[in-house]
């Protein structure tokens, strides 16, 4: 009848007790068995990892040493550039100053016979008038253009002898002015910018002669003679 349970065949039984049979004498490792292997693997791998972190660690070791020279000699040779620069500046002003000393120094002549012809004529026609007034134009327009250029005259009498400023030409005696006193300019001397263009011709003092000391110690004298006369 078809409403019947069909009974579990024996047959099948067995042979699924005799096929776990044959797995366990078989020796296949079963789910538990490989848990060493995975613990090897997994120190083995923890190993590799320690190995390269210290390989990476060595690199950056020595990159960082490398970027700490590179970075020195950048800095040695921004400070040479640097240096460079400034001197170069400094050089290029000073041949900038000897050029415009060099130069300016051939037109003060020029300067000193318009000054010399000022301080001479004294002219009295109509026409000397106006051919002094023409000089005195001329003047003027060379004087100005030596001020903006940065050209200034000395002013010499009666200040100190300064052999970086003056030239002394001559010495005398003076019961007026004081020793190593400049007493007259003998020819004007000119600074550009602070910097001395031409040196200024100058007299100088000596401060009183020996005639002033004898004279003051002559009374004296005098009276040390008489007094020995009259003993």
């Amino acid at each position: 009848m078809s409403g019947e349970a069909t009974p579990f065949p024996q047959d099948l039984s067995a042979e699924a007790d005799s096929l776990i049979q044959n797995l366990d004498q078989s020796g296949v490792d079963t789910p538990a068995d490989t848990g060493a292997p995975q613990a090897a693997a997994a120190a083995g791998a923890e190993t590799d990892a320690e190995s390269v972190a210290q390989r990476l660690s060595a690199e950056l070791e020595t990159l960082r040493r490398e970027h700490e020279t590179l970075r020195g000699q950048y800095m040695r040779i921004a400070a040479d550039f640097d240096n460079f620069r400034k001197r170069q500046s400094r050089d290029q002003e000073d041949l900038r100053l000897q050029i415009a000393c060099s130069t300016l120094s051939e037109i003060l002549p020029v300067v000193d016979n318009f000054d010399r012809a000022r301080q001479q004529l004294d002219p009295q026609s109509e026409e000397a008038l106006g051919l002094h007034r023409s000089y005195q134009g001329l003047y003027k327009q060379l004087v100005d253009a030596f001020k903006q250029l940065g050209v200034a005259p000395m002013r010499v009498e009666g200040e100190p002898f300064d052999p970086n400023l003056h030239e002394a030409v001559l010495r005398e005696p003076s019961d007026l002015v004081n020793e190593d006193l400049v007493i007259e300019e003998l020819q004007r001397g000119y600074q550009l910018n602070g910097r001395v263009l031409r040196h200024a011709l100058v007299k100088v003092s000596m401060g009183p002669g020996p005639g002033a000391s004898e004279g003051a110690a002559s009374p004296a004298q005098d009276g040390t003679v008489g007094g020995e006369e009259s003993s």
